[in-house]
This record gives structure tokens, C-alpha cells and sequence, in this order.
């Protein structure tokens, strides 16, 4: 029990801490939220609760084709803000056609053999 809340507390420490930097510096912020920090939590934990490299390995290769459908938000949400639309709108919208992506990404590499 003691080491689920060591892995929470880790993670949340780092989510609150890219909000409270983007806070003060957005670049700074951005640096930080860009460093795969979650995806390399996710790696190390899976490694410390299985010892197995094959099951990380195939996570990271996961992570790799998952990011390139994930960038839709990053350019639909800023587009959508700059034309006025309620926040709350932009998120919902900007993931919904981030999760359409993934959809089309998983649908692609699926037809080509690749499995995540």
C-alpha cells in the first residue's frame, strides 16, 4: 500500500509542479511538460512491478506511435482558443478529435501488422 501512494504522490507532485512553473513561465512549464516524464514514470513502474523488459518495450513502441495522433490537440486546442470558443468547449472538442486520431492511428497501423 505503502508504494501505491509513493507512485501517486510522485506523479501528482510532478503534474502540480509543470502547472505551477507554466504558471510563472509557459515556455518553462512546456519544457517540462515535453520531457516524457509520465511515459518514463510508466516505464519505471511497470519495470519495478514486473521485471519484465519485453512488457516495457512494447509500452515504449506503443508510446512512440500514440504520440504522433496526440499533437491534434496541440494545434486544434490553440486554434480553437484564439477564435474565441469557451475553454471548456475547446478541451472537450480538441480531445474528442484527439481521440478520433488515436481511432484512425491504431485503425492504420492495425491494416500495416502493427500491434500496440
Amino acid at each position: 500500500m505503502v508504494y501505491y501512494i509513493l507512485k501517486i504522490a510522485i506523479t501528482v507532485v510532478l503534474i502540480i509542479a509543470i502547472s505551477e512553473i507554466a504558471k510563472k513561465s509557459s515556455m518553462f512549464g512546456a519544457v517540462l511538460a515535453s520531457i516524457p516524464i509520465i511515459s518514463v514514470l510508466a516505464m519505471f513502474w511497470l519495470y519495478f512491478d514486473t521485471q519484465n523488459v519485453e512488457k516495457v518495450s512494447a509500452l515504449s513502441t506503443s508510446i512512440f506511435w500514440l504520440v504522433i495522433p496526440s499533437l491534434a490537440l496541440f494545434i486544434i486546442l490553440p486554434i480553437l482558443l484564439k477564435n474565441g470558443f469557451n475553454f471548456y468547449l475547446c478541451m472537450a472538442i480538441s480531445c474528442g478529435i484527439t481521440a478520433l486520431c488515436y481511432y484512425l492511428m491504431v485503425s492504420i497501423l492495425g491494416h500495416f501488422g502493427v500491434k500496440l
